[in-house]
């Protein structure tokens, strides 16, 4: 840890003797500072959500949840916090499971209070480094910020709607992908399916939730990390969360603009990628989306339909300050046609950063299969051509947080 900062510890236990005693033992060391107490394992997690500790004083024995449970959803939900666990059990299975678990030590009670300081310091220069690699990747948490005892400071991650006025052109195919090349080291992605009638998000991906959308909107105004977990649903193969669209056009017709867009701006505080499909009819809820989107990636193809249809578009973004948000995408791109990209761009005054091939066989088999191409098929071209479009994002990013004094219009 650098010289200035402490350790910020909390302690758990489900005897209030032994808690006192550890605290005991740590409260002369200047280095440390004890920011709470929790009296099981639920409410272990509890504390560590709000306080973001960077060490956790894990027993691992208590009634309601045992410690190694315990740490494993920690370092979860806060992968930065580093557990030590002490234990009156020497035996080695329990050592095993609780590194397994994540657990950075593991001590005897009652513990040996230069040992205990030893095992904590060590595990907080540990977490010090685990926050710079988390806030190296576009972080959603920065919790160098936070004070002792508040709840985290936030640094917003960044959403990405994909949109088109045209139906058809395929919007859900790129924002799959899109979502599962953004995967990459400790991002944390969510896709929305923002087509909240009759989205198909779920069936792309193969997976179907319990839940939905409507779950969280319903709830906009009391949101917490907690209830969010609960709700998406993970994809086995990517490791991408999935929030689908409400299970019938009744329920979908519930939710108003506003809930939408609390909810979206809630999600991304916790997620660093945000990935939006939308309806191609311009809803309330639509321009929720496009309104609080950091980014927005217009879809279009060769066809005239698509191509007018964009054009009236970008004349409204235009006219609605959001111009400089959009990424213009070319999908299902066929050479054989003379509308090429440059002339796309010329006609509409507005560069596409990427386009993405036709390709009849094998999206289309992917698709039916539930396994997006860039994971059916990482080596063909189109799944190069997503993957690009990635690279295209990151270089958005990158340039726009590097130049500080770029002016964002259009957010509210």
């Amino acid at each position: 840890m650098p010289d200035n900062e402490l350790v910020r510890v909390i302690i758990v236990d489900d005897n209030s003797h032994t808690r006192q005693v550890i605290a005991e033992l740590l409260k002369f060391d200047e280095r440390i500072e004890i920011v709470g107490f929790a009296a099981n394992g639920e409410e272990s997690i509890r504390l560590a959500l709000e306080t973001k500790p960077d060490v956790a004083i894990m027993d691992i024995n208590m009634p309601d949840m045992d410690g190694i449970t315990a740490t494993e959803r920690i370092r979860k939900k806060v992968p930065f916090t580093r557990v030590v666990i002490l234990t009156v059990q020497n035996d080695p299975n329990y050592m095993r499971r609780a590194m397994i678990a994540g657990a950075t030590d593991f001590l005897s009670k009652p513990p040996n209070a230069d040992d205990l300081i030893t095992a904590i310091l060590r595990a907080g220069q540990m977490a010090a480094e685990d926050r710079k690699k988390v806030a190296s990747v576009l972080p959603a948490y920065n919790m160098d910020t936070a004070q002792a005892g508040s709840s985290p400071v936030l640094q917003k991650g960044k959403i990405i709607t994909v949109y088109s006025p045209k139906g058809g052109v395929g919007c859900t195919t790129i924002a799959t992908n899109v979502a599962i090349a953004l995967k990459k080291a400790d991002n944390k992605v969510l896709i929305v399916d923002g087509d909240l009638q009759f989205g198909d998000v779920a069936i792309f991906l193969n997976e179907q939730g319990r839940n939905s959308l409507y779950d969280l909107t319903r709830r906009a105004e009391e949101l917490d990390p907690e209830i969010v977990e609960d709700v998406v649903t993970t994809h086995k193969t990517s490791g991408i969360q999935i929030l689908a669209c409400p299970p019938s056009p009744e329920l979908a017709e519930t939710i108003t603009a506003d809930q939408f867009k609390i909810t979206l701006q809630f999600l991304q505080q916790i997620y660093n990628f945000v990935v939006v499909d939308t309806a191609s009819y311009m809803t309330e809820t639509v321009q929720a989306a496009l309104e609080v989107s950091d980014y927005i990636i217009l879809v279009t193809t060769q066809d005239i339909p698509a191509l007018r249809s964009c054009s009236v578009f970008l004349s409204i973004a235009n006219e609605s300050k959001i111009i400089d948000r959009i990424l213009f995408v070319l999908n299902r791109f066929d050479n054989r046609l003379k509308l090429t990209a440059e002339t796309i761009s010329e006609r509409l005054h507005h560069p596409i950063i990427c386009s993405i091939v036709l390709d009849e066989r094998n999206i289309p088999y992917s698709v039916n299969r539930g396994t997006p191409i860039v994971i059916e098929n990482p080596n063909l071209l189109v799944s190069r051509n997503f993957h690009n479009l990635v690279d295209q994002i990151y270089k958005r990013i990158q340039q726009d947080e590097t130049t500080p004094e770029r002016e964002v219009i259009g957010r509210k």
